[in-house]
């Protein structure tokens, strides 16, 4: 009789053993699938400058933001903020329209700016005529301009940030442009 009860003892912890197992994989390929679902997208700038050493002649940066979704899920209504330093000698131009354009002048492949055409500081982008970015794509702000002159030494960084549904917080590009320098006439000394 005590050997039965020993059998069923050693069985039952052979189950217990088994459900933790089996317990453990669950949640191994959960967090997987959490992983999968999670959203992960890279920004970053592309950039080109022409520096001018003539105080008298403006610089210029020539670059393009890009979002690539390197997660396994669309990034629904994406947009960009790409941000100047305060009090900089630093203006921004590029190719964007702004709400109330005609649609003829809205081009397919076209940017929208969604804030306050006189904020000269932060620059909020979204694409025109797309909701989404999908797995392994990758969408581009192409060709902006940054210019300044630099009578007077200058330092600041170029900032951005992707936001989407689900990146209510947003996400930072992983390389803002840095632009610093100094003039070589000082304060107070004109030809």
């Amino acid at each position: 009789m005590r050997t039965d009860q020993d059998a069923v003892e050693v069985k039952i912890k052979e189950l217990k053993h088994q459900t933790q197992s089996y317990l453990s994989e669950f949640r191994k390929r959960v967090e997987a699938l959490n992983i999968s679902q999670s959203v992960n997208v890279i920004s970053y700038f592309t950039s080109s400058l022409i520096i001018s050493h003539d105080p008298q002649q403006e610089s210029l940066c020539m670059g393009s933001y890009h979002i690539y979704n390197i997660g396994y899920q669309p990034l629904i209504n994406p947009y960009v903020c790409i941000k100047l330093p305060e009090d900089s000698p630093f203006s921004f131009s590029g190719q964007y329209v702004y709400e109330h354009f005609k649609q003829n002048l809205k081009g397919a492949a076209g940017w929208e700016r969604i804030n306050d055409k006189a904020n000269k500081v932060e620059f909020l982008l979204k694409p025109l005529g797309k909701t989404s970015i999908e797995p392994n794509e990758i969408i581009s702000f192409s060709n902006f301009q940054i210019k300044w002159a630099h009578s007077t030494s200058y330092a600041g960084s170029i900032t951005g940030v992707t936001y989407c549904d689900q990146l209510q917080d947003g996400m930072a590009v992983i390389n803002p442009i840095n632009l610093n320098g100094f003039s070589l006439i000082q304060e107070g000394e004109h030809e």
